[in-house]
């Protein structure tokens, strides 16, 4: 059920980190929705391994977003990159 929690939470992470993020990003609602689930996994692992969340312990909503944020930021590196 943990795993089904995370997913869900970062389904709404996702699109308020869209909401959130600066600048526009030309990605469809699947792609930024998937790019929310899985910031909340590295949310919710990340903070697990820096010892911030007890084991199967997931991320609140607030450290989904961020790591939804995160994960965006590094999306929008990588694309600016394959553009030159």
């Amino acid at each position: 059920m943990n795993i089904v929690w995370t997913a869900l939470l970062g389904l709404a992470a996702g699109f308020v980190a869209k909401l959130i993020y600066p600048g526009k990003e030309n990605m469809g609602i699947i792609v930024t929705l998937l790019l929310g689930v899985a910031g909340s996994f590295v949310a919710s692992y990340g903070g697990q391994w820096l010892k911030l969340y007890e084991p199967g312990q997931s991320a609140g909503f607030i450290g989904s977003v961020v790591g939804a944020l995160v994960i965006l930021f590094v999306y929008g590196l990588f694309k600016k990159r394959q553009a030159r």
